[in-house]
C-alpha cells in the first residue's frame, strides 16, 4: 500500500506504508553545525592561550626575566668606538605592548651619556592615536638632549609619519627610493552588519543608560546625532596631526599641510616635492649625516632590542601579552581612533 506525503511546498513523494519521513531543514542544520564548530574552535583556542599564559608565568617566576634593562647590539660602524649612535627600530603597528618597549628604548638613549645621537628606523603603517602621541612626546624630550634623524624604510605612513615629527624642525628625514609615506589623517573603524544580522536572525538589544552608550554598534545604522559626536572626535585628532607637522616641518604652513592631509600615500619623490621628506637615502646615509653634524670621525651605531619572553617565542614574536578569546573579541569592539594607513586595522602586523 502506498501513501502520499508532502515533503515541500508544491512537491509530493510516493512512499511505502512502512517508510519514515524525516524532514530536514538543510540551511538550519548547516548553520547549527557551523556554529558548533566555531564554539569548539573558540574553546580550544582559549584553553591553549591560558595554558601558554600559565607556562609563561611559571617560567618568568623561575628565571626572573622581565627586567627593565634595554639590551643593545652592534649595528654598524667602528665596533668599540667610544662615540655611539643609537638606532631605534619602529617596525610594525604602533600599539601595546610595543609602545611601552619603544618608550623604554627612547628613555635609555636619553640617559646614556655615550649615546650622542639617535636614528629612528621607521617601517610602520601607523597605529593608535594615543600611542603615536606618547612616542612623539617622549622623542620631543629626547631631542632637547641629542639630535635625532629618521630613516624611513618600506612604509612610514600615518602614525609612522606622526612619530617621525618628534625629531623637530632641526632633524632630517631620509627615505629609501621605494618608501611610501604620508597617509595623513585619522580613521575610526566601523562595520555595518545590519543586513547580515537580519538574514541570520540576530537582534542586538544592549541595555544602556544613554543614547550614545552603544554608539558604533555594527548591528544598526548610525544616527545623525552620533555622527556629529564622532566628527568632533575625528576633527580633534586630525587638527593635532596637522599641527604637529606644521610645527616640525619648516616651510609648511597650516594650509599647505591640510592640502596634503587627504589620507593619500606619497612616494619618496612626491614626499620630497611636498616638503614631507628631506633626502633619498638609506640607514647608513642617515647615520653618516648624523655623525657629520656631530663632527664624529669615528662612531659605533648600536641598536636597541627587547629580550624575548617565553610568550614571545611561543607566539612567534607577535605578542607579549597573552589574552583569552573573549578579551580579543571585546578589544575589536572597542572604539579606537587611529593614525593608520588602511581602512582595516585588524589585519595582523608584527613588530620586528
Amino acid at each position: 500500500m502506498a501513501t502520499e506525503e508532502t515533503v515541500s511546498a508544491g512537491e509530493s513523494k510516493t512512499v511505502t506504508a512502512n517508510s519514515i519521513i524525516v524532514k530536514v531543514e538543510a540551511g538550519d542544520s548547516a548553520l547549527k553545525s557551523a556554529g558548533r564548530r566555531l564554539l569548539v574552535t573558540v574553546l580550544v583556542a582559549s584553553i591553549m592561550m591560558n595554558l601558554m599564559f600559565l607556562i609563561s608565568t611559571m617560567f618568568s617566576a623561575v628565571s626572573g626575566s622581565g627586567g627593565d634593562s634595554v639590551p643593545t647590539s652592534h649595528h654598524s660602524g667602528d665596533k668599540g668606538s667610544k662615540a655611539k649612535l643609537a638606532v631605534i627600530n619602529f617596525s610594525g603597528m604602533i600599539m601595546p605592548p610595543y609602545t611601552e618597549r619603544w618608550l623604554k628604548q627612547i628613555q635609555a638613549a636619553a640617559e646614556d651619556d655615550n649615546i650622542q645621537g639617535v636614528l629612528l628606523a621607521v617601517d610602520s603603517p601607523g597605529g593608535l592615536v594615543a600611542d603615536s602621541h606618547q612616542i612623539y612626546r617622549e622623542l620631543q624630550k629626547l631631542r632637547t638632549k641629542k639630535p635625532i634623524y629618521v630613516a624611513m624604510k618600506r612604509l612610514a605612513a600615518s602614525g609612522g609619519y606622526y612619530i617621525s615629527m618628534g625629531i623637530g624642525p632641526e632633524g632630517k628625514i631620509f627615505a629609501e627610493p621605494t618608501t611610501w609615506t604620508g597617509s595623513i589623517g585619522v580613521i575610526i573603524p566601523r562595520y555595518n552588519a545590519t543586513e547580515l544580522a537580519s538574514k541570520i536572525g540576530v537582534t542586538v538589544e544592549p541595555l544602556v543608560t544613554g543614547p550614545l552608550k552603544d554608539t558604533l554598534n555594527p548591528f544598526r545604522d548610525m544616527r545623525d546625532s552620533e555622527k556629529l559626536v564622532w566628527d568632533a572626535i575625528l576633527k580633534d585628532s586630525f587638527d593635532r596631526f596637522v599641527g604637529v607637522i606644521q610645527e616640525n616641518r619648516a616651510g609648511l604652513d597650516d594650509e599647505q599641510v591640510r592640502a596634503l592631509a587627504t589620507g593619500q600615500i606619497y612616494t619618496t619623490n612626491q614626499a620630497i616635492e611636498n616638503g614631507l621628506v628631506d633626502e633619498i637615502g638609506y640607514e647608513e646615509d642617515a647615520l653618516d649625516a648624523l655623525a657629520a653634524v656631530l663632527q664624529l670621525d669615528s662612531y659605533e651605531a648600536v641598536q636597541y632590542a627587547t629580550e624575548q619572553t617565553l610568550m614571545d617565542l611561543l607566539l612567534g614574536g607577535k605578542s607579549a601579552t597573552p589574552r583569552n578569546m573573549l578579551e580579543e573579541f571585546l578589544d575589536t569592539t572597542t572604539p579606537k581612533a587611529l593614525y593608520y594607513s588602511s581602512w582595516n586595522p585588524w589585519v595582523p602586523t608584527t613588530s620586528r
